[in-house]
């Protein structure tokens, strides 16, 4: 969440839905984590025209594209299976926008999934899965 949202949801006194919280505690643990093995922290929250990346981190050489799944329950199915067709096309548009940004630098990119797992409201388990899936077709980078 931006600034001017926070200031707004303050001065109005208007709790945040829970899934938003959810989510925001979900970010948090992902990048503490992945900080923690090593990868530096690059951007929160990127937002495009064509889509939104939770976190951008750098791992050597290359650049992680990071979708956070935050769920309560896996009872129906994984977080991950969440990032379907779609948001995997609105991601590779939003690191193509990222990318253009940076004036399109010759590095090696990859898509991560973290799933964050709570229990009564506190990360319960927290899973990273490297390199989940390529970049959607038609696009291509590099």
């Amino acid at each position: 969440m931006n600034l001017l949202a926070k200031l707004k949801a303050r001065l109005t006194g208007k709790p945040k839905p829970e899934h938003l919280r959810r989510g925001e505690l979900g970010e948090r643990a992902a990048k503490r984590y992945l900080r923690r093995q090593g990868l530096k922290f690059l951007a929160a929250n990127f937002r495009s025209e064509r889509g939104e990346i939770d976190l951008v981190f750098r791992d050597d050489e290359c650049l992680a594209f990071i979708e956070v799944k935050t769920r309560s329950s896996e009872d129906w199915t994984r977080p991950a299976a969440a990032v379907n067709a779609e948001r995997r096309r609105r991601l590779s548009r939003a690191a193509l926008d990222y990318l253009r940004l940076l004036k399109n630098p010759p590095v090696k990119i990859r898509f991560d999934i973290v799933e964050v797992l709570l229990a009564e409201g506190k990360v319960r388990e927290l899973r990273h899965l490297p390199n989940t899936f390529a970049m959607e077709k038609p696009y291509r980078y590099g």
